[in-house]
């Protein structure tokens, strides 16, 4: 490791534009999509904001940790799926459960209500076909102003990515999966 000297100036970027609602994407192999638009959801809910929280893949009865947590918070979030594909058993209904979720998370966006709507897992259901591209732009330019949206999976579309306002990629650099150590609650969930 390469020590180096602490910064003793601060070079500060003044902004001129006017405060908005913001696109985040986070996209990428590396582990940390959802977790990162989790944090951004628990900032923006401690600061009294409405936050909304939707989950593509996962199921409407699912008690991972985010979902116990964000109950006893009074932050909803709400399963839109039955699992990833490989669990499915019935992928024409995988994609009727995206489609209907789609209407759901697109009526909170269109209503306005809410500060921050997490889109999680979202760029599944797209590259899989199951939910068409352009109605989600549509939506995202359309939304009222002061809306900010995150989305997050792998892979997300160019289009998606030259619209938004802030893109992370996260890198996958080393898994401990890869070492043979399995999920563990707490971490995975």
């Amino acid at each position: 490791m390469d020590i180096e000297a602490p910064p003793t100036e601060r070079t500060r970027v003044t902004p001129d534009g006017e405060r908005r609602g913001l696109i985040f994407i986070h996209t990428g192999d590396g582990k940390g999509k959802s977790t990162a638009a989790f944090g951004l959801a628990l900032r923006a809910h401690g600061r009294g904001k409405p936050v909304k929280i939707y989950q593509f893949m996962k199921v409407p009865s699912a008690r991972f940790g985010e979902h116990r947590l964000f109950e006893q918070l009074g932050v909803p979030i709400e399963g839109l799926g039955d699992g990833f594909s490989w669990k499915s058993r019935d992928l024409a209904h995988s994609a009727e459960l995206a489609r209907e979720g789609w209407a759901r998370a697109e009526a909170t966006l269109r209503a306005g209500e809410h500060f921050l709507v997490v889109l999680d897992e979202i760029m599944y259901p797209l590259r899989y076909g199951w939910v068409p591209l352009q109605p989600v732009l549509h939506a995202l330019r359309e939304r009222p102003p002061h809306v900010h949206v995150v989305l997050t999976g792998r892979n997300a579309p160019l289009e998606l990515i030259d619209m938004a306002d802030t893109v992370t990629e996260m890198q996958l650099v080393k898994h401990h999966y890869a070492a043979g150590v399995p999920a563990q609650r707490g971490i995975e969930d």
